[in-house]
């Protein structure tokens, strides 16, 4: 009888190992064939969409800040920006795979750190997966794990990548 149990047990945690593994790995809709001109993202949704003339282009399943919250108002807190950005340069040799910096801090979020004593912080990026963890996949979406930044699969930054040139406005909602 125990021997029965222990099996079923087995055989459940092996099928959820092969789901996640499944989640994990499974290729990417297909990727946008023009030009974003505009990204929102979409916090509390963990979206972001990208679009061309007010058209909806694609849309992803983002990780953000720890603290996902609120919006960004320094350095260490972990929280995602709240605003209007642009995507104004990228990194190609990024720790994680290829990144796009996102304009935080504008001049509100300046003036909200000074007021309060604290550097606004900065580095915020649209990127992969930290080098040599690529094969997460998906899972990376199961917490919010950055600093403050907007985290897709690797496959998915090499949409974004191709997608999104320098100068493309980005607005960030709570």
């Amino acid at each position: 009888m125990l021997k029965r149990l222990y099996r079923w047990i087995f055989i459940i945690i092996a099928a959820g190992f092969v789901v996640l593994a499944a989640y994990a790995l499974w290729p990417p809709s297909a990727a946008p064939t023009v030009t974003a001109d505009r990204v929102d993202v979409f916090k509390a949704e963990h979206k972001m969409l990208l679009s061309r003339r007010g058209q909806p282009l694609k849309t992803y399943t983002v990780s953000i800040g720890r603290s996902p919250l609120g919006p960004k108002t320094r350095t260490g807190d972990h929280r995602t920006p709240e605003g209007n950005y642009v995507v104004n340069w990228r990194n190609p040799k990024s720790k994680f795979h290829l990144s796009l910096h996102v304009s935080y801090p504008n001049a509100h979020d300046e003036a909200i750190a000074k007021r309060d004593g604290a550097s606004p912080g900065g580095d915020i990026m649209i990127h992969g997966l930290q080098n040599g963890l690529g094969a997460l996949g998906r899972l990376h979406r199961l917490i919010d794990w950055t600093d403050g930044c907007i985290a897709v699969t690797n496959s998915e930054m090499d949409q974004i990548w191709r997608a999104v040139p320098d100068g493309t406005p980005i607005e960030i909602h709570p």
